[in-house]
C-alpha cells in the first residue's frame, strides 16, 4: 500500500501531475482523511478533468465528510466523463453510490 508521506515526498521534490495527485488522494481517502483527499482530488482534475476514477474518489471523499451535494455532484460529473471515455467500470460504480445516496437521503423513488 502507498502510503500518503512517500508521495508527498514526491509533490515536495517539484513533482506534480494527475497521476501523483490521484495517489495522493487514493492514499489518503485509504487513510481515513477524506478532506486531505479531497484537497489532492480537486488538484488532480485540474490537471486532468477527464479522469472518471478521480471523479468517483472526489465523491467519496465528500460525502464522508457529509457533503452530500458535492458528493451527487462529482459524481455526476464523473458519469458524464466515464461515458464519454467508455470506462464502464467506473460509471457502474458511480451509479450505484448515487442510487446508494438518493436512499440514504430519501431522494429513490
Amino acid at each position: 500500500m502507498t502510503t500518503p508521506d512517500s508521495l508527498e515526498k514526491l509533490l515536495a521534490r517539484g513533482v506534480d501531475n494527475a497521476l501523483l495527485r490521484f495517489g495522493l488522494g487514493k492514499a489518503y481517502l485509504d487513510g481515513n482523511q477524506p478532506d486531505a483527499a479531497a484537497e489532492h482530488l480537486q488538484k488532480c482534475l485540474g490537471f486532468d478533468p477527464n479522469y472518471s476514477a478521480a471523479w468517483k474518489l472526489l465523491g467519496q471523499a465528500c460525502q464522508r465528510q457529509g457533503m452530500l451535494e458535492e458528493a451527487r455532484q462529482a459524481w455526476h460529473n464523473g458519469l458524464e466523463v466515464a461515458r464519454k471515455r467508455g470506462d464502464k467500470q467506473t460509471e457502474k460504480e458511480m451509479m450505484v453510490f448515487l442510487r446508494r445516496l438518493e436512499k440514504a437521503t430519501g431522494e429513490g423513488a
